[in-house]
């Protein structure tokens, strides 16, 4: 058991996965937190990250920084995916170790499974067959993540855990229309088509202004603001989504992930997952619900709750990614935790979160 006192430091403790672990440590009486924004410590400096561990000396490590998006950033920003993450991971769980941390979480993604792997995917499908092509660099640095702490561990007697969630969302979500995931782009599109609907100017000049475009903002003529939210397909008459809308995607509430990942890095060490004989591979852990939906009934669903009434278009020239990704979570659940969030209530919540944020 991890002391009440001792030191943990939270890398991304900003971001919507970090800022999710921080908040469950607190509720769970661990204070004794540091966290760096990208302003204070750049992680792919490793020179300003070995500095930070001689001055902090952290006790533990859970590695939430991570350069991500969805599949249009993946599709354009390919050497960022791989290189800003691989330098991270490097950095960080490299200074662990020689700073002596015996204890680190390390966050990766499923998108680390093979295009085809069977459904729901178990931890074992890992490297069994090619990656989906959209975010084969991302998938491959943080599958070197993970191997990374499973080689640590049996090299030099750490207890590094990864812990692979699914498609999140929660609270602090990037809702960025070209670089955000599949949930909140599709919230935030589905909300700015109800508002142009409605001819309701002054609503969507405030949102540009919270979260402008990169080729609009609040203070635009509004002929630059039509013409730029219709490169998104956000129109006054309808909403162009990606793809077919017949892939089946799994999400997990942000928070919930937070519960499972603090859970495991308090509650489980490597000797529970590693393999009892034969090769040690294969040691992370599936984070989700288990259960999925196609896009398009997600898209049904924020219609709903963003109360939209407009028409919904599929652009089926653009990529639908990886048809399904569901995730196997009986070895999550054989570890002791279930997930609480359903995701109407879900998208209900991170909705209401985006208003009033």
């Amino acid at each position: 058991m991890i002391p009440k006192d001792a030191k943990i430091y939270v890398a991304g403790h900003r971001g919507l996965v970090g800022s999710a672990i921080w908040n469950n440590l607190l509720r769970r009486g661990y204070t004794n937190l540091v966290g760096r924004t990208h302003a204070e410590l750049d992680l792919l400096d490793q020179q300003a990250v070995k500095e930070f561990f001689d001055q902090e000396r952290p006790h533990c490590v859970v590695l939430a920084a991570a350069h991500v998006g969805g599949i249009m950033a993946n599709s354009l920003y390919r050497a960022d995916f791989i290189y800003q993450n691989l330098g991270i991971q490097q950095n960080v769980i490299g200074e662990a170790l020689r700073h002596g941390v015996k204890k680190l979480l390390f966050l990766g993604s499923t998108c680390i499974y093979p295009r085809e792997a069977p459904q729901p995917i178990p931890e074992d499908a890992l490297l069994t067959s090619p990656l989906e092509y959209t975010n084969e660099p991302y998938a491959l640095a943080k599958i070197a993540g993970l191997k990374m702490c499973e080689s640590f561990n049996l090299q030099h007697g750490t207890d590094y855990l990864a812990v692979m969630p699914t498609n999140l969302y929660g609270p602090r979500d990037n809702f960025h229309l070209q670089n955000s995931h599949v949930l909140p782009a599709m919230i935030r599109k589905m909300h700015l088509a109800k508002l142009l609907k409605k001819g309701d100017q002054a609503a969507v000049r405030a949102d540009l202004a919270k979260r402008p475009l990169d080729n609009a903002n609040g203070e635009s003529s509004w002929d630059d603001i039509l013409n730029a939210l219709a490169g998104y397909g956000i129109t006054p008459e309808s909403l162009t989504l990606w793809g077919t809308g017949a892939p089946l995607r799994e999400f997990l509430w942000s928070e919930d992930m937070a519960d499972a990942s603090v859970h495991i890095l308090l509650n489980v060490t490597f000797d529970d997952v590693r393999p009892k004989e034969g090769p040690v591979r294969n040691c992370h852990i599936n984070i989700g619900t288990g259960k999925e939906l196609t896009i398009r009934e997600l898209a049904y669903l924020v219609k709903e709750v963003v109360a939209y009434d407009g028409e919904i278009l599929w652009d089926a020239t653009k990529p639908d990614g990886t048809m399904r990704k569901l995730c196997d979570v009986t070895k999550l659940h054989s570890l002791g935790w279930h997930h609480t969030v359903e995701l109407p209530d879900g998208v209900q919540r991170l909705y209401s979160w985006y208003l009033e944020n």
